[in-house]
């Protein structure tokens, strides 16, 4: 029994000399994963820099679409390069495009009736008007020599024929005389033509509905979003059959209202956008001798960058974290620097970067 306790105790001994001797034993420190930004300039200064689309405001192109409606088809897909006029989304356009076809349907009827009314006098209706006068001619001839006769007949014996019949022959020739001046006037109102004022009334009919037609179709080209200019898709919101408008499109991530497509520029066409502190603003150089660096966090990769242009107002240090509403004391001044990444490194609108300017 002794034995056992012994053997344990010695074991116990040696195991806690080991622990000893491993705990006093210092490891070597691990290389670090990068190394941090370094300032390449005897005089240099650092700013917080982000990487934005190379666009005269160096926002991105944000579109939504000017109708709302139920997303149809998205031909484009996020990363593709599209040229000005590509389609990027088509919503469903079934109602407007309806109202398109009746409103052409209804000026095309408006056109018909108004040439209509500039054919006229048409040629049978003028021929059933001279036909008219004619008859109306032979009546008057029929009734005149009607009373012609008993006119005659009446100064011969005045009691062949009684005075009511002859007041009858008279009255009928006065009715067929009427009864031709009407048909006459018939007769030159047809060959006449239509109204001046009705063929114009025509004309204003057909001109507003051609408009409104022309109008439904500019709203129908709504229903189709295309790339104003040559960009990247960068982004897209929307899902077909999901439903976007004016204000864009629901993102349930951050339960607001996105954008419905987000264009930028390519990515071997960015600037970086340096916000220097007001303090070091009276240190920068020149803009003709300014130089920069840049420093992509996460690598060992330095970049250098061309100055394009400094915008010259100071605004509060907001625009990194979009926080309207913080507290703020730091103010900066923007300075907009053209960077041309190589082929194998990707660099995305939105990175922060780091930045040291010298002279």
């Amino acid at each position: 029994m002794r034995k056992v306790l012994f053997a344990i105790s010695l074991l116990g001994m040696l195991a806690a000399c080991m622990v000893a001797y491993l705990s006093g034993v210092t490891q070597p420190p691990q290389p670090p994963a990068f190394n941090p930004a370094t300032n390449p300039y005897p005089t240099g200064i650092y700013a917080n820099g982000i990487l934005e689309s190379d666009q005269p405001t160096g926002e991105n192109i944000n579109i939504y679409p000017e109708v709302s409606g139920t997303v149809q088809q998205i031909p484009v897909a996020e990363g593709e390069e599209v040229k000005k006029g590509t389609v990027l989304l088509m919503l469903d356009d079934s109602v407007q495009r309806a109202t398109a076809e009746q409103l052409e349907s209804q000026a095309q009827a408006a056109f018909t009736l108004l040439q209509e009314l500039r054919a006229q006098p048409r040629k049978e209706t003028l021929d059933v008007a001279e036909a008219q006068v004619a008859a109306a001619q032979a009546a008057l001839k029929t009734a005149l020599d009607s009373l012609e006769k008993q006119q005659a007949a009446y100064e011969l014996n005045p009691k062949s024929i009684s005075k009511d019949a002859l007041d009858s022959a008279r009255n009928a020739v006065a009715t067929a005389r009427t009864n031709l001046e009407v048909a006459s006037r018939q007769r030159d109102l047809t060959k006449a033509g239509a109204w001046i004022y009705d063929i114009n009334n025509q004309e204003k009919q057909y001109d507003a509905l051609w408009k409104s037609h022309s109008s439904a179709v500019a709203l129908l080209s709504k229903y189709t979003l295309r790339a104003p200019k040559d960009a990247k898709v960068l982004a897209i919101h929307a899902a077909v059959g999901g439903y976007v408008s004016a204000q864009g499109a629901y993102e349930s991530y951050t339960q607001g209202m996105a954008p419905t497509i987000v264009l930028g520029s390519s990515q071997f066409r960015l600037n970086v956008r340096c916000y220097v502190d007001e303090i070091l603003v009276p240190r920068l150089p020149e803009p003709v001798k300014m130089r920069a660096q840049m420093s992509i966090r996460g690598t060992n990769v330095k970049l250098p960058l061309q100055f394009v242009r400094m915008q010259p107002v100071v605004s509060p240090k907001i625009e990194l974290s979009d926080q309207r509403l913080e507290r703020v004391d730091v103010r900066v001044l923007p300075i907009i620097f053209r960077v041309a990444p190589p082929k194998d490194l990707k660099l995305y609108p939105g990175q922060l970067v780091d930045v040291y300017i010298g002279g």
